[in-house]
């Protein structure tokens, strides 16, 4: 089995360089949702996935979420790991996120890593040892 993928959809940028900073730090395969299949992906043992807030809701981020959908209920046995970027609101969104893995039982590592905007240098420094801490997880 393959060790640690960072896949994710992006809007405006933002989310994606969370993405490879996380990667980065994990030593991991990187990928968008349009270049690795739900299938795949269930080949590695950690999956840190990215999702920029679309609303205040989780299905909002309707591109991500069917593809999300299509290996969300097939986690049993990996270490998951969650992140995003939004532009208002506090991410409640995330925690949304963060409630259905925990309720379906699944591997939750930490809590979410939420950006609001633009990741600066300290949030790029964040997303680095967040990803290192998951490699290590």
């Amino acid at each position: 089995m393959k060790t640690v993928l960072v896949v994710y959809w992006s809007m405006s940028g933002n989310t994606e360089l969370m993405a490879k900073k996380i990667s980065e730090g994990a030593d991991a395969d990187l990928f968008t949702i349009d270049e690795i299949s739900p299938e795949e992906a269930l080949k590695y043992d950690k999956i840190a996935f990215g999702c920029p807030s679309m609303g205040d809701e989780f299905e909002e981020g309707e591109e991500f979420y069917q593809w999300y959908q299509n290996l969300e209920y097939q986690l049993d046995g990996k270490k998951i790991a969650i992140f995003g970027s939004y532009g208002w609101g506090s991410g409640e969104w995330m925690e949304d996120w963060e409630e259905r893995l925990e309720e379906a039982g699944y591997d939750l590592f930490e809590e979410a890593l939420m950006v609001n905007e633009a990741p600066g240098p300290q949030e790029e420094e964040d997303c680095f040892n967040f990803g290192k801490r998951f490699k290590d997880y």
